[in-house]
């Protein structure tokens, strides 16, 4: 039997899945509420107040179940304190065509979102500067085209 597979995450994607959590626990009894009120009116078949309330709860019990289930395959991983890309670390890159440069933080999967400059290991661009240093130039293939960025800075 094979070991199980566990993604790697940062501890702040970690408390953030554990916070969501606990928020969705909070948000459950009065759905709950909502859905035994909603079924003592009578005739469920025409009743759309229990079929969204029913809906509602579906749709957080669902989502509990999908955030328990990130949270069981997770591993914490934690970054050292050197210049070796690793996840958890921002890293600053310049585009080697157009010498634009951005900052991202390399993430996990489950954490990923541009619009905080947060990208995934598993990304293109995550997996060509994983476990590259200060000053190389690592080459991206993306589903679209294929380009070059050079590592500017590795920061905890």
């Amino acid at each position: 039997m094979s070991e199980p597979y566990f993604n790697k995450i940062t501890a702040a994607g970690y408390h953030e899945i554990e916070n969501e959590i606990e928020a969705l626990k909070a948000k459950r009894p009065a759905l709950t509420k909502r859905l035994a009120a909603a079924a003592a009116l009578g005739d469920r078949s025409e009743n759309a107040e229990y079929t969204f309330s029913k809906r509602d709860l579906r749709q957080l019990e669902s989502r509990l179940h999908f955030l328990n289930k990130q949270l069981q395959y997770s591993k914490i991983t934690h970054p050292t304190d050197n210049q070796i890309v690793e996840i958890g670390k921002k890293i600053t890159i310049e585009f080697v065509e157009d010498h634009d440069q951005m900052t991202y933080q390399l993430v996990g999967k489950q954490e990923a979102d541009i619009k905080t400059n947060k990208i995934s290991i598993v990304s293109p661009l995550g997996s060509a500067l994983l476990n590259k240093t200060v000053d190389d130039v690592v080459t991206v293939n993306a589903p679209d085209e294929t380009y070059q960025v050079k590592i500017i800075s590795v920061n905890l």
